[in-house]
């Protein structure tokens, strides 16, 4: 099941970034979050369909499905707010894929039909975000990117706001990927554990 799900993800990510083709290059296209995690999807679930769940593919997926996460939580909760564009954000052309159909199905495939990964693994997506976020907030202050999002603005925002952005967008991702990732552990009716030889009983005994 993982696999048709993935491989599902693979072809809905082939025909999001025709769209996005269309519109910019490769290169322009890696300023944004959302290019970013989307292509870190189709790669992991490519790799999932090919090699099956393995620990690193697990890995990626985790990874992936995470910032897909925040990529949804971000255009839903602060850009559509800010610019109103709802229908272009989340129910036309790429953004139907990328903001709302990719993340959903993602999130639906990890949960439910993929083995997933131990909570140790939730600084990753973090750790990604926050150098994404100092990469462009660092272009910004140099002009050499304006954006791609408004709280990267850091000269139109100031300082404190953008620390403040910052704070609560690393917050937001820590968050949701630990949503992400939970799993309940797993129930037993195994209440002891007897070790033949443990205690040193027997004809070793001193």
């Amino acid at each position: 099941m993982a696999r048709i799900l993935n491989l599902l993800i693979v072809i809905l990510e082939l025909i999001a970034f025709s769209k996005v083709r269309k519109r910019q290059t490769l290169k322009q296209s890696l300023i944004y979050y959302t290019q970013i995690s989307n292509l870190l999807t189709c790669a992991s679930s490519l790799l999932l369909v090919i090699f099956g769940q393995r620990a690193f593919t697990e890995v990626l997926r985790f990874l992936s499905v995470s910032m897909l996460v925040m990529t949804f939580f971000v255009t839903a909760c602060i850009l559509v707010p800010m610019s109103g564009r709802v229908k272009e954000l989340l129910f036309s052309g790429s953004g139907l894929f990328h903001h709302l159909l990719i993340p959903v199905l993602s999130v639906l495939s990890y949960r439910f039909a993929e083995d997933g990964v131990s909570m140790g693994w939730i600084w990753l997506p973090v750790a990604v975000t926050l150098v994404y976020g100092f990469i462009m907030l660092y272009l910004n202050a140099t002009d050499r990117v304006e954006g791609p999002y408004p709280f990267f603005r850091v000269k139109k925002l100031g300082a404190k706001k953008t620390v403040l952005w910052m704070a609560v967008l690393i917050l937001a991702v820590s968050l949701l990927s630990l949503g992400a990732g939970y799993r309940k552990p797993v129930r037993t009716d195994v209440k002891f554990v007897f070790v033949h030889g443990l205690a040193g009983w027997g004809s070793y005994e001193r």
